[in-house]
């Protein structure tokens, strides 16, 4: 059996602007509809280069706030036939606990994964 590579705990600059990578979508309730996506790629964008943990994480939240933005505009459509408004509950109460949960995982120095995450960016 081979030796496992060890990976470096990330530095607490780099934890702190993953877990802020997660917490940025908090700005959808600022800009309704797109500031979930706005907000970690804003940040992202910024810091990706700095460490490959922000560009990770930053990647990871992207990717979950664009699932999340999809889930809610099948939502609105399926609102037509009732369904849809309980849906929109559930999937937005999933969303603001996994991004807390992602948001202390970050801060910790641990590479979170969204468990319902479509990754366009890879």
């Amino acid at each position: 059996m081979a030796p496992q590579e060890l990976v470096p705990t990330p530095g607490p600059e780099a934890r702190k602007w993953a877990m802020f990578c997660h917490y940025a979508a908090f700005c959808w309730f600022l800009v309704p509809m797109v500031g979930n996506v706005i907000g970690p790629l804003i940040i992202w964008q910024m810091k990706k280069d700095t460490a490959a943990f922000i560009d990770d994480q930053g990647k990871e939240a992207l990717n979950f706030q664009i699932t999340f933005s999809l889930a809610m505009m099948v939502c609105g459509v399926l609102a037509w036939v009732i369904i849809g408004f309980p849906l929109m509950l559930l999937v937005s109460v999933v969303a603001l606990v996994l991004t807390i949960i992602a948001g202390i995982k970050a801060n910790g120095g641990e590479a979170y994964r969204y468990p319902f995450n479509w990754r366009l960016i890879k």
